[in-house]
């Protein structure tokens, strides 16, 4: 995952290498935008994917002041909205708000196939946040940390069984299971939200979600946070433990969102984009909104998205083989 140092070095490198736009780059982009944006969201209404799309979608329309409206494309764990974006007309006027990490870096090693290329068919415009999923039980359950629940598991053997609904998830399942030979069954489950009430029922014994769609649930009491997918502990969620602090060795799946449009869109567009996000990354709103959602900040630049593409791409070659994922 990136540093802190990395992110310093990537943005300053990227600052003297930038070389200076000749006129007809900023005449593509002097009238940008002037017709309203389509932000794209791979997962449904009312996850916590939506929520984050939609809060940056808002902020987006606050700076430009332009109507900016929300399409959520879900299905085939992502890869639908991912290559509407990518055969999009590169024209700026369509946006794919994701978690890079756990789509674009993830896909080539999850699916046999791709009708896209993650890192060629787009221009990568820059981070916002990072995230990360949280291991749930219900709070039905006797389970206070994650050695009891691994107890339990080890003891029903297969009749055990978990929820999983996004390539974070899956990993974290499979990582989790490896890493102490359990033989929990996972369901796969189209949204998070069909996730729920199967647990309260007894019918799954934890699953994985992303932390912002799990908020609600966790401050209410419903279900118990026992670990995150990060190594360590977020700062906005600073009272749950990492997964090296709770004991699952190996595991480190961080879920950093981006922004990115079709390849070929002008650049003096990406650039404008950039500058957009990074600041909406900072406001003092986000940073409310990132407490609430479970994320930490993360603005960026292009050269160090693109870099940090292809270095979680790389990771999770490692994740795919650590938990023994076979490609779909």
């Amino acid at each position: 995952m990136l540093t802190r140092r990395d992110f310093v070095r990537s943005t300053a490198l990227a600052s003297l290498a930038a070389p200076l736009l000749p006129a007809t780059s900023f005449g593509q982009a002097a009238d940008y935008p002037n017709q309203p944006i389509h932000t794209i969201c791979l997962f449904p209404p009312g996850t916590g994917a939506d929520i984050r799309v939609r809060y940056f979608s808002k902020k987006l329309g606050d700076v430009t002041g332009k109507t900016v409206i929300v399409e959520n494309k879900p299905g085939a764990n992502g890869n639908i909205a991912t290559e509407y974006v990518a055969r999009a007309k590169p024209d700026g006027y369509t946006i794919f708000i994701a978690p890079g990490s756990s789509s674009l870096a993830a896909a080539p090693s999850l699916f046999k196939k791709l009708n896209y290329d993650p890192i060629n068919d787009f221009e990568h415009i820059t981070t916002i946040s990072t995230s990360a999923f949280v291991l749930l039980v219900s709070s039905n359950t006797p389970f206070k940390t994650l050695a009891e629940l691994t107890a339990h598991l080890k003891q029903k053997g297969d009749k055990a069984s978990y929820g999983t609904s996004a390539n974070p998830g899956v990993a974290g399942g499979a990582i989790y299971k490896n890493a102490f030979g359990l033989q929990a069954v996972e369901v796969p489950y189209k949204d998070s939200a069909q996730m729920y009430p199967d647990m309260h029922g007894g019918n799954l014994d934890f699953f994985f979600t992303d932390v912002n769609g799990a908020g609600g649930h966790i401050r209410d009491g419903r279900v118990r946070p026992l670990a995150m997918t990060s190594a360590k502990r977020l700062s906005s969620w600073s009272d749950i433990p990492g997964s090296e602090e709770a004991g699952i060795p190996g595991l480190d799946v961080q879920t950093w969102w981006s922004v990115h449009v079709p390849a070929k869109t002008p650049k003096a567009i990406c650039d404008k984009l950039e500058a957009w996000f990074n600041a909406i990354a900072i406001d003092p709103e986000t940073a409310k909104f990132n407490v609430t959602a479970g994320s930490d900040p993360l603005p960026g630049n292009s050269t160090m998205l693109r870099e940090l593409l292809i270095k979680e791409t790389k990771a999770w070659e490692g994740y795919a083989k650590l938990a023994k994922i076979e490609k779909q």
